[in-house]
């Protein structure tokens, strides 16, 4: 890609550039909507689907996104104490303290202690709580499975777009205005919700030639709305 050509576009670029944009941002607002409405219900269900223990099936019924995660550290990292879940799953100890006593009483999760240290409590994962944790990891596998049967219908310079995207965006920060631009006053000229997300995504946005916002926005079209 050439840098220096989309940071700087020539004038007659900046409408059909600024068209496309605002289209993609559109998209990207209803891609937000969908996941928040969806959430972990989608995923709840699939697994109560896929298992016949009904004592999973009521531990499922009320189990958050942080709960599983806790038991995806425990499963993985056993025996293992509250400090290191926080530390590698990114989970605020408070939180791991409060859903670790929960899935404790649910009979998910059990404690131990050191014959030398009984304030250092580690936890491993009850037979209920493996059975958990394996229908989980389905889970990930049917969802890995399903992202790269479909990212298969894109060509290798769509997939290199993709990605160098996710790269950038990783990789930049957008609290303060970019290089080379004034910070706007008046909120949000697309009317779309503005969110960190969105203003991010939409900073990238502005650094692609034409030809190649309308590549990404043809790709969420047929990614999420097709």
């Amino acid at each position: 890609m050439n840098r220096s050509k989309q940071d700087h576009p020539s004038p007659g670029e900046w409408p059909q550039k600024e068209i496309v944009i605002q289209e993609m941002m559109s998209s990207i607002a209803q891609i937000q909507r969908r996941f928040q409405a969806e959430g972990i219900d989608e995923e709840r269900q699939w697994m109560i689907s896929h298992t016949d223990n009904p004592e999973v099936k009521a531990v499922l019924q009320e189990s958050t996104i942080v709960m599983l995660h806790v038991i995806d550290a425990v499963g993985q990292l056993e025996p293992v104490n509250g400090i290191t879940i926080s530390k590698q799953f990114d989970i605020p100890r408070g939180s791991v303290s409060k859903v670790t006593r929960r899935l404790i009483v649910l009979g998910v999760i059990e404690s131990e202690s050191l014959p030398d240290n009984k304030k250092e409590v580690f936890f491993r994962l009850t037979p209920l709580g493996r059975e958990i944790y394996d229908v989980h990891e389905a889970l990930h596998g049917q969802i890995e499975r399903n992202a790269k049967r479909f990212m298969q219908r894109y060509t290798l310079e769509e997939l290199q777009l993709l990605a160098a995207g996710m790269r950038d965006t990783l990789g930049t920060s957008f609290v303060e205005p970019m290089d080379g631009e004034e910070e706007e006053v008046g909120g949000n000229r697309s009317g779309a919700p503005e969110t960190a997300v969105i203003s991010e995504i939409l900073g990238q946005l502005q650094r692609l030639e034409e030809r190649e916002l309308r590549k990404v926005r043809d790709m969420i079209q047929l990614m999420f709305f097709d």
